[in-house]
């Protein structure tokens, strides 16, 4: 089913992000996560797609096993930036073949070591507005499609106000709903939102939850795209760095907060990232259901 249409029909979404394992031990594992996670009924499941699209198969291939072994709704992520229009089309054509109907388009990410090196294709997409576009003009009405929002703005943009403007062009282009970065402080999510508003974009936004269970981990996502982790979390985290039990208390207990402060004010959905673990995600859902 779209995602697009259950958005409308669902008074809360709550939805979980997976990643494509690189064994065929850690599929089989994220697929014990998945059926752990599967009580919870979510409103859909996304699965990743790697820098520079080095994950490829890997991604299709558990996109299809989701749907075809789950009772679950799956999205599959497609990246533009190391693909030629043909090359997004056949992939795109092969969710449609078994009946996946929903896809997160995103510009991706240059894979590291290449930052100087890489070019894009020329007959490739340059810009996530520019892949929804094409989907659009390729597929019609077919896909359901998403994009991703930043709340503190893109890294590579050089303000919000430039970063809501492409925004609001992939809205333009035909996205119907959207996913957020990683944010820590609520306050960057209620102030993206009512600049949205000034601009006149007005689809489903869906905040992006990251449980912190690894601080060192965290730091390092935190510092890779931009998101602020408030001084007196990182005071509580630093001390208890090196005990594993201790930081996923304290990340717990911060997410179910935050978690409760956006359910309260109103949002759409949650959407957890849970880097193929069910317990953190889990313990949050079971103090935040009544809310949903």
């Amino acid at each position: 089913m779209k995602i697009s249409q259950l958005l409308r029909d669902n008074k809360r979404s709550i939805s979980f992000e997976f990643f494509p394992p690189k064994t065929p031990e850690g599929e089989e594992a994220l697929f014990k996560t998945i059926k752990e996670l599967e009580f919870i009924n979510p409103t859909f499941v996304s699965v990743t797609y790697g820098a520079g699209g080095t994950t490829r198969e890997r991604t299709i291939r558990v996109v299809k096993r989701i749907h075809t072994e789950t009772s679950l709704t799956v999205m599959a992520h497609q990246t533009c930036i190391g693909h030629t229009r043909n090359e997004i089309k056949e992939i795109l054509q092969q969710y449609r073949n078994i009946g996946v109907q929903n896809i997160l388009a995103l510009r991706g990410d240059i894979p590291q070591g290449q930052e100087e090196s890489f070019v894009f294709p020329p007959d490739g997409c340059r810009y996530a507005s520019e892949l929804v576009e094409f989907i659009r003009n390729s597929f019609g009405d077919y896909f359901s499609i998403g994009v991703a929002a930043y709340p503190e703005g893109h890294p590579e943009s050089p303000d919000l106000e430039t970063d809501l403007k492409f925004f609001k062009k992939k809205v333009d282009a035909g996205a119907e709903f959207a996913i957020t970065q990683m944010f820590f402080d609520n306050r960057y999510f209620y102030n993206f939102m009512e600049e949205l508003q000034k601009i006149g974009v007005d689809i489903p936004v869906i905040p992006g939850i990251m449980p912190i269970t690894n601080f060192k981990q965290i730091r390092k996502f935190a510092d890779m795209c931009g998101a602020t982790i408030p001084r007196f979390l990182i005071e509580k985290l630093q001390p208890v760095a090196d005990k594993p039990e201790e930081v996923e208390k304290i990340g717990i207990e911060f997410a179910v907060r935050q978690c409760e402060d956006l359910l309260k004010n109103g949002v759409k959905g949650l959407h957890f990232y849970t880097l193929n673990k069910s317990k953190a995600t889990i313990k949050i859902y079971q103090q935040i259901k009544d809310l949903i």
